[in-house]
């Protein structure tokens, strides 16, 4: 680390502290420094020493690089740079000061409560954005570069400290002419948060990314993966088999629109689920807004500090009753 400090220090960067590790990668909080004491917060996405030598891995983490260079979107985090130092690869990122999905889901249930639905609601609707903007994203002569995520689940969602909901790490996305992991080979994504077609190794396009947002929102309104089993084996075969349920009967706090958008979105055979991101988005925020005023970045920011507070466990109640600190009362939908 020491030595890795130093190299960065060349080129005017500070490297602070690991914000996440993994087999073949960390990602380091830092400074990126310049003229006259200019100074700006990033990420740094380091692949590995051992796997920058592996021309696969090397051509995977620089084919995301150039993937997401040109994916500017509030709800999609920002790469800003590609860089090699000493045989090392790394890619400059916008930092987000805030938490991961996950961690959100992890804090209710830690406090045990529910998660409020439009809160809930609210968050995927973010992510569908993203996805929308990704999915329908042309290179510079206007052909549509086909983008498919591949890995939408709660670890790659960031909710950020001012309350936008930002995707991440696309390191196993595909697209026209960049595909890292060969379809029909090997099942690229987390198993408990496939599509069918994943699960099935088939050939994907941007609606399996729309059977993981409706695996996210389930989650978010029970606390809980209906998919996820013992092993992945047997969450593959519930992704394919699993009866969906009446989500009204299992949770009867559950808005019927809002199961009648997950059982859309659940359609196994994907030419009868929502068709793009952009038609799960509107029925979302049809639930969110078609009755009155609903979430806003800045209510979802003032939630996560009321439910980090020291009084965290009556966050949802306060929620509810309009009683969040910061807040007005507002409208529930």
């Amino acid at each position: 680390m020491t030595k890795l400090r130093h190299i960065f220090a060349e080129l005017r960067f500070e490297l602070t502290r690991v914000i996440a590790e993994g087999g073949m990668g960390i990602v380091y909080e830092g400074e990126q420094h310049g003229a006259g004491d200019f100074s700006k917060r990033v990420a740094v996405k380091l692949i590995r020493e051992e796997y920058s030598k592996i021309e696969e891995f090397r051509n995977n983490f620089i084919g995301e690089a150039r993937l997401v260079a040109d994916l500017i979107h509030t709800n999609i985090v920002q790469t800003y740079h590609l860089g090699e130092i000493s045989g090392q690869y790394f890619m400059t990122m916008e930092y987000v000061d805030g938490i991961t999905l996950e961690d959100f889901i992890e804090r209710h249930k830690l406090t045990s409560q529910a998660i409020p639905a439009d809160i809930a609601a609210f968050i995927v609707s973010r992510v569908c954005r993203g996805l929308a903007y990704a999915h329908k994203k042309c290179d510079k002569s206007g052909r549509p570069l086909g983008i498919v995520h591949r890995d939408v689940n709660p670890r790659n969602i960031m909710i950020a400290r001012e309350g936008d909901v930002k995707l991440t790490d696309f390191g196993i996305a595909k697209a026209l002419d960049l595909m890292y992991n060969k379809e029909g080979e090997v099942i690229a994504g987390k198993d408990e948060y496939l599509s069918p077609e994943q699960a099935l190794r088939q050939v994907t396009d941007s609606r399996a990314d729309l059977f993981s947002c409706a695996i996210i929102l389930a989650e978010l309104l029970l606390s809980e993966n209906i998919f996820e089993a013992s092993d992945e084996i047997a969450t593959r075969k519930n992704i394919l088999e699993l009866a969906i349920p009446d989500f009204n009967e299992m949770n009867n706090n559950i808005d019927p629109r809002l199961d009648d958008i997950l059982q859309l979105g659940f359609k196994r055979d994907r030419n009868k689920r929502f068709q793009s991101a952009d038609q799960m988005l509107t029925a979302l925020e049809v639930f969110l807004y078609g009755e009155g005023y609903g979430p806003t970045n800045e209510k979802l920011a003032n939630y996560v500090i009321d439910l980090y507070s020291e009084d965290g466990r009556n966050a949802a109640r306060r929620w509810a009753t309009g009683a969040t600190p910061g807040l007005g009362a507002h409208t529930e939908t």
